[in-house]
C-alpha cells in the first residue's frame, strides 16, 4: 500500500475513533493494530510481540518514574493546604503592583508549577484558593479568570513538566537539558502575563479594588516564611538537577520525602492523607503511562510503514525554509489542540515532527520548548482546552465565556512563541551554559 495513502487512512480512522469519543489510549491501540495487520499484513503473533516488547520497554524506562513522583508532589502540596501559603505569601509583595493582587494568579501558579509539572493541577490547585478570594475582594472576574487560565498553563513549560518528561523519554534527548531551556522561556511567560495584567488596571483601574491598608514590617515577614516550604522544594529539587548530581527521578524522590516532612512539620500529616494522594497519582499515573504506551505502539506500527520517512521527503522535496516550517508545524499544532490533550498531542505527533524540525536545523532541545509552548495553546483553546474544562468546573461559566476571558493570554503565548523562534538563545542559553 502506498505510503502516503496509508497515512492519510491511518489519520482519518484516528480522528474518526476518537470523534466518535473512544477512549485515546484504545483509539490510538486500534489504530496501531490495524496499521499492523490490516496495512502491512504482519500476523497476529507479530503485532502482539511488537505491543508487548514495547510495553516492558516502557514499564522499565527509568525517566517515566519521575512522572508518579511529580504527581504526588503535588497531591500532597495541594491536599495538606500548602498552596494555601503560596496565596498568603504572595499578597503582600504584589498589592502595589497595578492589578494588585490579580498577580498572585500567574506567580503562585510560577511557583506551583515548579513543583508539580502538571497543567491541570496547577490550574485546579491556585484556581480553589484565588477564584473566590479575588471575587470576594471586589476583583474584576474575567480578568481573574482569563489570568490563571494563562497561568495554569505554565505548569508544563515550567520545570519539572511531565510533558517535557515525555518528550525527552520520546526523543532521546536529556531531561535535565529540557528542564533547563523551559526555564527561561517559562518566566518570559509569567512577565508577559504580568504585564498584561498591570497595562489592564493602568488602562481600567476599576478591575482592581483601592489598596486596603498600608502593610507592615512584620506581614512582609510572615508572609515570606509562608512561602519558604515551597521555595525549599524548588531549590531542592532543580539544583539538585541542575547540579548535575542526580536525576529528575532521584530529584523527584527526593522532593516526595522532603514534601511528607514538610507536611509532618506542619502538623497536617495523617495516613487517610497519604491514601488519598496515593489515589489521586495512580489514577493519573496509569491515564498518562497507558497514553504513553498506546502511542508508543501507534509510532512503531507508523515507523515500520514507513510514514515518517515519506511525509519527510514529500515536504524535504518543497524545499522549505526553516521558519516557513515551523509555521506549518505550528498550525498543525494548532489544529490538533482544539481536538486532543496536550500528552496525546506530543507522543503522537513527535515520530513524524520531530525528524522533519531536526532535518531543517532545529535543534531537538529548543524544538521540545516549541512543542510545549504549543501544548500551552491547546490548553486554552476549545473545544478541548483542559484548562477551560478546570475553570469551567470552579467557576460554573460557559466553555465559550471562559474561552474569550482567556483569550488575551493565548495571544501573549503567541507573542512568546515568535519570541522564541525569532530569538533561540532564549531556549538554547541556560542549558548550554549548564552543561
Amino acid at each position: 500500500m502506498d505510503g502516503l495513502f496509508l497515512g492519510l487512512l491511518t489519520l482519518g480512522l484516528l480522528l474518526g475513533l476518537l470523534g466518535a469519543g473512544l477512549w485515546i489510549f484504545v483509539a490510538l491501540m486500534v489504530v496501531g493494530c490495524a496499521v499492523l495487520f490490516f496495512g502491512l499484513g504482519f500476523p497476529l503473533d507479530r503485532t502482539g510481540n511488537i505491543l508487548k516488547s514495547i510495553m516492558w520497554r516502557s514499564a522499565s524506562s527509568w525517566e517515566i518514574a519521575a512522572i508518579p513522583m511529580f504527581l504526588l508532589m503535588g497531591e500532597l502540596i495541594y491536599r495538606a493546604e500548602i498552596s494555601a501559603r503560596i496565596f498568603r505569601g504572595l499578597a503582600p509583595f504584589v498589592e502595589r503592583l497595578p492589578g494588585r493582587l490579580l498577580h498572585a494568579n500567574v506567580a503562585g501558579s510560577t511557583l506551583f508549577a515548579a513543583v508539580s509539572g502538571s497543567s491541570a493541577a496547577t490550574t485546579a490547585t491556585i484556581g480553589r484558593i484565588t477564584i473566590n478570594a479575588l471575587q470576594q475582594r471586589g476583583y474584576d472576574r474575567s480578568l481573574a479568570i482569563g489570568s490563571l487560565a494563562g497561568a495554569g498553563s505554565l505548569g508544563l513549560l515550567i520545570p519539572p513538566s511531565i510533558v517535557m518528561i515525555l518528550y525527552g523519554v520520546l526523543a532521546e534527548v536529556s531531561i535535565a537539558r529540557l528542564f533547563a531551556a523551559g526555564l527561561i522561556p517559562g518566566l518570559m511567560v509569567a512577565a508577559l502575563y504580568s504585564a498584561w495584567i498591570a497595562g489592564v488596571a493602568l488602562v481600567r483601574p476599576e478591575v482592581a479594588p483601592p489598596l486596603a491598608e498600608r502593610r507592615q514590617g512584620r506581614d512582609y515577614l510572615c508572609a515570606t516564611v509562608d512561602l519558604l516550604p515551597i521555595l525549599f522544594l524548588i531549590v531542592l529539587v532543580l539544583g539538585s538537577i541542575y547540579s548535575g548530581r542526580v536525576t529528575p527521578s532521584e530529584a523527584a524522590a527526593m522532593g516526595v520525602v522532603a514534601t511528607l516532612v514538610i507536611v509532618a512539620l506542619l502538623g497536617r500529616f495523617s495516613f487517610q492523607l497519604l491514601l488519598d494522594c496515593l489515589v489521586g497519582t495512580v489514577v493519573l499515573s496509569a491515564m498518562i503511562c497507558s497514553i504513553l504506551v498506546a502511542a508508543a505502539f501507534l509510532s512503531t506500527a507508523i515507523a515500520y510503514a514507513g510514514l515518517p520517512q515519506t511525509l519527510a521527503r514529500s515536504i524535504a522535496a518543497l524545499e522549505l525554509s526553516p521558519y516557513t516550517l515551523i509555521l506549518i508545524l505550528a498550525l498543525f499544532y494548532l489544529i490538533l489542540g482544539l481536538f486532543l490533550d496536550g500528552i496525546s498531542i506530543t507522543v503522537m505527533s513527535l515520530p513524524v515532527t520531530l525528524p522533519l524540525a531536526m532535518q531543517a536545523g532545529w535543534d531537538p532541545i529548543w524544538f521540545g520548548v516549541f512543542l510545549v509552548i504549543m501544548v500551552e495553546m491547546a490548553q486554552i483553546t476549545p473545544p478541548v482546552g483542559f484548562n477551560l474544562f478546570v475553570l469551567q468546573g470552579l467557576t460554573g461559566w460557559s466553555l465559550g465565556r471562559i474561552a474569550m476571558a482567556a483569550l488575551p493570554f493565548f495571544l501573549l503565548l503567541c507573542l512568546a512563541l515568535l519570541l522564541v523562534v525569532m530569538f533561540p538563545g532564549i531556549v538554547l542559553w541556560l542549558p548550554q551554559t549548564i552543561w
